[in-house]
């Protein structure tokens, strides 16, 4: 065998290697970024100071300890054990009793802690009128960057009390132990949990979201309901109890089945199997019969759906956020890979078509983390204010539409970003790649999300018109706005809405939404650089990640990513 070939002076080196003396050490490669993902986030807390300016110290100090748990090395390492090891459905036992268990990895279960025992499934009702909805979206946020597939459970816990406190006994009884900050993974009686988690089922087979087809039955007995049916789509089997539709002489009407009966036993859930799914890998998603489980009715018979359309209201939110949170954390690791890898005699991040996608990405997080805030501040101001409602109702699908629409291109983009080192499963940005669809698919796809909105401005037309005040106000600061909203205004889009134009009149709220609170709230370079590159020609748009005008510089829009 050759000797192998001495390494040359280090003066004719490139500046990574110098002091590199192990010849199998990896060169020019970037570490995991390790942050303060609280701190380090400017636009997150501007937008948190500008939209909660009454929000408890408190809170502020435990959303920033929560920032610095979700940078670490551990919480990392968890996020990845949790996908690696998904979740097991254990049918029977080995007498072939029936189980319907779910078995998570530790991670997991650790990854719940985090957010249970920190209070962000419970905060928006804790502090609600104070800052608490803008809160909850903030430390959903931040979950999501540890881990999405564990949020799932912990924004179906938090939205679920809209739709509980309608019934007084309901409400008594969960309410200690929705409030609990405390995880208890334990499958046992309700009235034996000290804290508890909920979920949802709706969707079946046959109707998927046309939920009026429903065939899942109902029937009263002496002390509740029996439920006979098929659930296609339960997330997180492993809650404690859940809101579900069924079919009475009425109509659909909304139930709570708990997953165990009073004494402990069996409620007739029997998982059927477990969604071998694109992304959220974490989070168990089941197929579920339920055989004569017992269940208490929620709302008025026949009014399901607009029973548990309060907890669905609440969920979008959460699904509006959780794509600006992975596009974040797929910014923050193509902008640190940038900056520590080198290519053509420079690091990436100094190169100037890199500054230039890294720069559009950038500008997308932000008008995404302006437009969440700002609608949790209408659900919060909707608390004390009947005027604040109908917008609070209109703005959840319309961020939740376009939001989604424009993660997974740029999740695509940030993967490039890094190369060969983002396309492999080692690497987080695979497992973020793999979650971008899935919000746009839950709690409402694109095309119900659009409908839902031509619905709501027909119903509550002040809705529309405190949208459009509201976008009038940023008027006469910016050229390119001013052009593009005049010509919204006068376009057959919001005059004569159409079901088949449902989408660029959605598109078009959200990205003029998104401008005006740049050109409000955010430094001019900002929204200077968002209005050129998505109301070019005044028409609301995407950008093609193509880069910023002649003479834009990046440098002030990427400085507001990390510090």
């Amino acid at each position: 065998m050759p000797e192998p070939r001495p390494l040359p002076p280090s003066e004719h080196l490139p500046p990574y290697t110098r002091h590199m003396t192990c010849r199998d050490e990896a060169l020019n490669q970037a570490e995991p970024p390790l942050r303060q993902a609280f701190v380090d986030d400017r636009p997150l807390r501007e937008a948190l100071r500008r939209e909660a300016p009454g929000l408890s110290p408190l809170v502020l100090t435990r959303l920033a300890e929560l920032g610095t748990a979700v940078g670490s090395a551990d919480t990392r390492a968890l996020g990845f054990a949790a996908n690696l090891h998904a979740p097991q459905l254990l049918t029977h036992d080995p007498q072939g009793r029936r189980l319907d268990e779910v078995e998570y990895h530790p991670a997991y279960h650790q990854l719940m802690r985090l957010a249970l025992e920190g209070g962000w499934h419970s905060v928006a009702w804790e502090e609600e009128g104070h800052g608490g909805h803008q809160a909850h979206v903030a430390a959903l946020y931040l979950l999501t960057q540890a881990e999405p597939g564990f949020c799932c459970p912990i924004t179906m816990t938090h939205a679920v009390w809209p739709a509980l406190r309608q019934d007084e006994a309901l409400a008594t009884f969960w309410k200690p132990r929705l409030r609990a900050r405390a995880y208890d993974p334990l499958s046992r009686s309700p009235r034996d949990k000290h804290s508890a988690i909920f979920g949802m089922a709706m969707t079946e087979r046959q109707g998927g979201s046309d939920v009026r087809t429903n065939l899942t039955r109902a029937d009263a007995t002496a002390d509740g309901y029996r439920l006979n049916g098929h659930k296609w789509f339960m997330s997180a089997p492993m809650s404690d109890a859940f809101l579900t539709l069924a079919q009475l002489d009425e109509g659909l009407t909304c139930f709570v089945i708990p997953r165990r009966r009073e004494d402990g036993s069996h409620n007739g859930l029997q998982l059927q199997r477990l969604k071998d799914k694109c992304g959220n890998r974490a989070n168990a998603s089941s197929e579920v019969m339920l055989i004569d489980a017992q269940g208490q009715r929620l709302g008025e018979p026949g009014r399901g759906i607009t029973t548990i359309i309060e907890m669905v209201h609440q969920t979008r939110l959460d699904a509006a956020t959780a794509p600006v949170a992975l596009m974040r954390q797929a910014l923050v690791e193509a902008l640190h890979h940038c900056q520590q890898r080198h290519a053509f005699g420079q690091p990436l991040a100094r190169q100037p078509l890199m500054q230039q996608v890294l720069a559009d990405l950038a500008l997308e997080v932000e008008a995404g983390i302006a437009l969440c805030l700002r609608i949790a501040r209408q659900f919060d101001d909707a608390v004390a204010d009947d005027e604040a409602r109908p917008l609070a109702r209109l703005a959840p699908a319309i961020a939740k539409y376009w939001h989604n629409r424009r993660s997974p291109g740029l999740l695509a983009e940030a993967m490039e970003c890094l190369g060969g080192n983002g396309y492999i499963e080692e690497h987080l940005m695979a497992r973020l790649y793999r979650e971008a669809p899935v919000n746009a698919i839950w709690e409402g796809s694109g095309n119900v999300l659009c409908l839902d909105v031509l619905r709501t401005l027909a119903r509550y037309p002040q809705a529309g018109e405190s949208l459009m005040a509201e976008l009038s106000a940023a008027g006469g600061q910016h050229h390119e706005y001013d052009t593009a909203l005049a010509a919204f205004e006068h376009s057959r889009l919001l005059q004569e809405p159409e079901e088949a134009q449902a989408r660029q009149l959605v598109q078009s709220l959200a990205v003029l939404w998104q401008a005006a609170l740049l050109i409000q709230h955010a430094p001019q370079p900002v929204a200077d650089a968002f209005c050129a590159t998505r109301l070019s020609g005044g028409i609301p748009g995407a950008s093609g990640v193509s880069g910023l005008p002649r003479g834009m510089s990046s440098a002030q829009i990427l400085s507001r990513v990390l510090p």
